[in-house]
C-alpha cells in the first residue's frame, strides 16, 4: 500500500515505542562465510542469491518478534499458498484449476522451505501466472478482434473472491469471453466511441502482459515475503529497497501528489484513505473505495491502467506541484456497476495547518428557545514534532488547537458540544490521550500491550477538564486506531455520548525493522519489515481490535461492516480483553442512554429529512449488494439508467426537505458543495437532548415517567 503525501500521524511506533531498535532475534545472521544458496526456476525470473538471506531473517523475525509468537509451521504453510496465490490471481481470472492442484503438493512445505531460504516455489509460482497472464492477453486481443456480441442473454458474477477455479482453458475462454463484453460494455454506456473503446480495450489487454513483465525479482520477493507478513496478521508485510525508500520520502512530505492512500484491489487502484488537507481531501469528489483505471496529465490523452502494478500508477500520479492530474475512476457509491467519471486535481503539499481542526456553531429551535451546539471537527490526530523539538511554543497540534477552539465556543456560550470523528484514520497516539485529557480531570486513556506481554499504560495527569458540558462524538467506519482511543476513553468514562457507526476496529501497533542490521553484507539494502508489535486496550481492558468502537445511539450507513474494517479482512488478529486498569468514572451515562435512544428514535420516526437519508442508504446498500451485471446491451443500459434515476430521486427528495434545489443528474450530486448533513444535526439533537437531562432536572424526571410508560 502507498501513501501519497504521508504525514507524521501515519506511522505511530516512531513515536509510541522504540521497538525497532531492540529487538533480539537469535542467530538472524548467517555467519561470514555462509553462501546463500539461490533459488532456482526453470523459466523465467529467478530468486536472487542475497534474497535466500532476508527471507531467513524475516521468517525468525515473524515468529519471534510479531505479538502472535506463532511458529513457521505447516499450518502457517498453507496459510501463505493461498495468501500468495490470493495476491496473484485475486479474481481468480487466470490460474487454472491444474495450476492449483500442482502448486498444492507444496502445502506443508513452504515453511521448511523458508527456513531454508529456498524461494524457487515462489517464483514457479508468479512464473506460471505470469505465462497465463500473456495467454489470456493474447486469447482478450483475438476476441476484441472477432468482434464481441452485445446482444446475449448472459450474465457475470464481479465478485470472484470465492469462485472455483476455472476445470481447463475452454472454462477459462468462457469466463473472459464475459469479461471482455463486460469491459466493453462499461466504457460504451459510460459515453465512449466504439471505436475509442477498442482502442482503449486493446491497449488494457496489450499492457497486461506488458506489466507483468516488468516485475523483477525484487517484486516476487516482495509479494512473497509480505504473503508471510498477512499469514500472522493484515497489516505486517515486507517492504522492498524501492518502497522503503519511497517511504523515507514520504514521510518527508518532498514529494506532491493529491493526498491519497492508494491499494491494488484484483485489477484496480483503490483509494483506501484521503488525507486531511490534501488537493482530493479538499475537492470533495474522490471518495474512500473509488477505483482508478485511468490517468491523465493536464490535457494529454488518458492512460488506461487496469491491471497495472501499484508502483506505476503511482508514478503516473505523482507530479510536480500545481501541475494537473486527471483520474478516470468508477465511483464506489455506484456499486460494482458503476459508471466511470473523469476527476482534476491540482497536485499539492499537505500543509499541516489544512489538517487542522474547526469548529462551526449550530442553532437548533426547541420549545421556543434557540440553542447553540458547538462543533468541533477533528480530521487527524497531528502534531508538528519538528516544531516541538525545536522548542517552538507556538507549535501546532489536535489538543493545542482544539483546547484553543473550546475556549472560543465557551465565549460563544454554546450549550453542548460535538467533536465530530467521522473519517480520521488516526494519527499520534500521544495526542489521541492528550486531548482525551481535555475532556476527564485525570486518569488513564489508554494500555498497550506488547509481543513480550508487558503493557504500558498512558495517562493524563493535569487534574483540570477544559469542556465538562453535554458532549458528544460523533464517528463512522472508518474512524480508526487513535480515533478509536479518544472515542473508548470518552464511552469507558461516562463523558459523553458516541454517536454514529462501530467503528474500524484497528487496535495493533506496527514498527518497521531495518534488515539491513542482520545482513552479512552491510554494502547490500535487504529492505525492511512492517511488524505488528503491541495491540490497544481500552481502560476497560477491552481490545479495540476487530470490534472497535459500538456507538451509544446507532446512525444509518451505506457502508457495510463486512466489507470495511478490520473485520472485513483476511486473518486479522482477535480481538480479546485483558485486566481493566484503575480509572473513576466521570459520570454513568448507561442511565441516561435508554432516554436518549427513546427520544431519538421517537424524533427521527417524524423527521422527514431523516427518513428520506435511510431510503437514500438503504437504495445505496442494495446497490453495492448487487455484483451481477447483464452482458446485453439494451438490459444493462435499462437497469443502469433506472438505478441512477432512483438514486437521484432519493438525494433530491432528501435535498428538498432540507430547501435546497434538485439536481440534474449523480454528476451534479458528487459535486455538489451544499449537500445537507442529516447525520450531524442529528447528533446535535442528541446531545441537545443530553444537555436537557443534565441541567433540567424536571423535563428530564418527565421524559423517564414518559419511558416508563411506553414500556
Amino acid at each position: 500500500m502507498f501513501r501519497l503525501n504521508l504525514t507524521g500521524r501515519t506511522f505511530l511506533a516512531a513515536t509510541l515505542i522504540a521497538v525497532a531498535t531492540a529487538l533480539v532475534v537469535p542467530a538472524l545472521a548467517p555467519a561470514q562465510n555462509d553462501e546463500p544458496r539461490e533459488a532456482t526456476s526453470e523459466n523465467g525470473l529467478k530468486a536472487p542469491a542475497d534474497h535466500s538471506e532476508t527471507a531467513q531473517v524475516v521468517a525468525k523475525l515473524l515468529s519471534y518478534q510479531h505479538f502472535r509468537r506463532h511458529p513457521i509451521n505447516n499450518e502457517l504453510s498453507a496459510a501463505v499458498l493461498d495468501a500468495y496465490l490470493d495476491s496473484l490471481d485475486p479474481e481468480r481470472y487466470y490460474l487454472l484449476q491444474s495450476d492449483i492442484d500442482e502448486f498444492s503438493r507444496y502445502r506443508e512445505e513452504l515453511d521448511d522451505l523458508l527456513m531454508e531460504g529456498d524461494l524457487s516455489i515462489a517464483y514457479d509460482i508468479f512464473n506460471r501466472v505470469k505465462q497465463r497472464t500473456e495467454e489470456r492477453s493474447a486469447f482478450a486481443l483475438k476476441v476484441l478482434e472477432q468482434g464481441v456480441s452485445l446482444d446475449t442473454d448472459q450474465s457475470l458474477d464481479l465478485n470472484r473472491r470465492e469462485a472455483d477455479w476455472a476445470e481447463d482453458r475452454e472454462a477459462l475462454d468462457r469466463l473472459w469471453r464475459q469479461r471482455v463484453k463486460h469491459d466493453m460494455l462499461t466504457l460504451l454506456l459510460a459515453g465512449e466511441e466504439e471505436e475509442q473503446t477498442q482502442d482503449l480495450l486493446r491497449n488494457r489487454y496489450e499492457g497486461m502482459a506488458e506489466n507483468i513483465g516488468r516485475s523483477s525479482g525484487d517484486d516476487v520477493f516482495e509479494t512473497y515475503m509480505s504473503a508471510w507478513g498477512r499469514a500472522f496478521d493484515p497489516h505486517t508485510n515486507y517492504m522492498s529497497p524501492r518502497n522503503s525508500r519511497e517511504f523515507d520520502i514520504q514521510m518527508k512530505l518532498s514529494l506532491e501528489g493529491i493526498g491519497a492512500v492508494l491499494r491494488t484491489q484484483r485489477d484496480f487502484t483503490e483509494i483506501v484513505e484521503l488525507i486531511p488537507g490534501g488537493p482530493a481531501s479538499k475537492d470533495g469528489e474522490l471518495q474512500p473505495g473509488d477505483r482508478i483505471i485511468g490517468v491523465a496529465q493536464d490535457d494529454e490523452e488518458m492512460v488506461d491502467v487496469v491491471g497495472w502494478r501499484l508502483r506505476d500508477v503511482v508514478d503516473l500520479i505523482r507530479g510536480p506541484k500545481e501541475s494537473t492530474v486527471r483520474l478516470r475512476v468508477l465511483p464506489a457509491s455506484g456499486g460494482s456497476d458503476a459508471p466511470p467519471r473523469t476527476i482534476s486535481l491540482v497536485r499539492n503539499e499537505v500543509k499541516l495547518e489544512e489538517q487542522a481542526a474547526q469548529k462551526e456553531v449550530l442553532e437548533l429551535d426547541r420549545d421556543g428557545h434557540q440553542y447553540r451546539v458547538g462543533v468541533i471537527r477533528v480530521p487527524t490526530f497531528y502534531s508538528d514534532f519538528a516544531a516541538a523539538e525545536a522548542g517552538d511554543e507556538d507549535y501546532r497540534s489536535t489538543t493545542r488547537d482544539v483546547k484553543r477552539l473550546l475556549d472560543e465556543l465557551k465565549q460563544e456560550s454554546v450549550d453542548a458540544l460535538v467533536v465530530d470523528l467521522r473519517g480520521n484514520a488516526g494519527g499520534s497516539l500521544r495526542e489521541a490521550a492528550d486531548l482525551t485529557g481535555l475532556f476527564i480531570p485525570r486518569g488513564p486513556v489508554v494500555q498497550i500491550r506488547r509481543s513480550d506481554g508487558n503493557t504500558e499504560v498512558l495517562r493524563d495527569r493535569d487534574g483540570r477538564m477544559a469542556y465538562d458540558g453535554p458532549l458528544a462524538v460523533m464517528v463512522d467506519r472508518h474512524s480508526a486506531s487513535a480515533s478509536e482511543i479518544f472515542a473508548g476513553a470518552i464511552q469507558d468514562y461516562g463523558r459523553g455520548v458516541i454517536v454514529g457507526e462501530q467503528t474500524f476496529g484497528k487496535g495493533t501497533v506496527q514498527s518497521l525493522v531495518d534488515l539491513n542490521r542482520f545482513s552479512a553484507n552491510p554494502q547490500r539494502d535487504s529492505g525492511r519489515l512492517k511488524l505488528t508489535v503491541a495491540k490497544f486496550y481500552r481502560v476497560t481492558g477491552s481490545s479495540t481490535q476487530k470490534r472497535g468502537v459500538i456507538p451509544d445511539i446507532a446512525l444509518p450507513s451505506p457502508m457495510r461492516s463486512d466489507n470495511v474494517g478490520e473485520s472485513a479482512v483476511d486473518n486479522a488478529l482477535p480481538w480479546d480483553s485483558i485486566q481493566a486498569t484503575s480509572f473513576s468514572r466521570v459520570d454513568d451515562l448507561n442511565r441516561l442512554l435508554p432516554i436518549l435512544k427513546q427520544r431519538h428514535e421517537d424524533r427521527a420516526a417524524t423527521d422527514e429529512a431523516f427518513q428520506a437519508l435511510v431510503e437514500e442508504v438503504e437504495k445505496l446498500t442494495a446497490i453495492a449488494d448487487r455484483t451481477v451485471v447483464s452482458l446485453n446491451r439494451e438490459q444493462r443500459r435499462t437497469e443502469r439508467e433506472a438505478s441512477n434515476q432512483a438514486r437521484l430521486d432519493k438525494a433530491n427528495r432528501r435535498r428538498e426537505l432540507h430547501g435546497l434545489e434538485p439536481l440534474e443528474t449523480l454528476d451534479e450530486l458528487t459535486r455538489a458543495q451544499d449537500e445537507p448533513d442529516t447525520l450531524l444535526h442529528t447528533t446535535a439533537e442528541i446531545v441537545l437532548d443530553l444537555h436537557t437531562l443534565m441541567y433540567q432536572p424536571a423535563v428530564a424526571k418527565a421524559w423517564s415517567a414518559e419511558l416508563a410508560r411506553e414500556r
